[in-house]
């Protein structure tokens, strides 16, 4: 059985690497295995209606090999520390 890599269980910070952890299925999968860095965080109250902290941030990245900033931002749950991922 594969071991399924997991967010942190705190909020990333800018600075913290990251790796882009999808569903084949999601529509943003092209983007899956990604290592980035954290640029900005963001925060909503999606933590609320779920019972689960940090479901309230998301995070704006840029990729670390390009070093461009990707287009949109990811929710807490998409991504691992790149340090977990081999």
């Amino acid at each position: 059985m594969e071991d399924i890599p997991q967010p942190a269980s705190v909020p990333y910070v800018p600075g913290d690497e990251v790796r882009i952890y999808l569903d084949p299925a999601d529509p943003d999968a092209h983007t899956h295995g990604t290592v980035c860095g954290v640029v900005d965080v963001l925060t909503d109250d999606l933590d609320v209606q779920t019972d689960r902290p940090t479901d309230a941030y998301s995070y704006r990245l840029k990729e670390l090999e390009t070093g461009e900033p990707l287009p949109l931002a990811f929710r807490h749950q998409d991504l691992v520390p790149a340090e977990n991922i081999q």
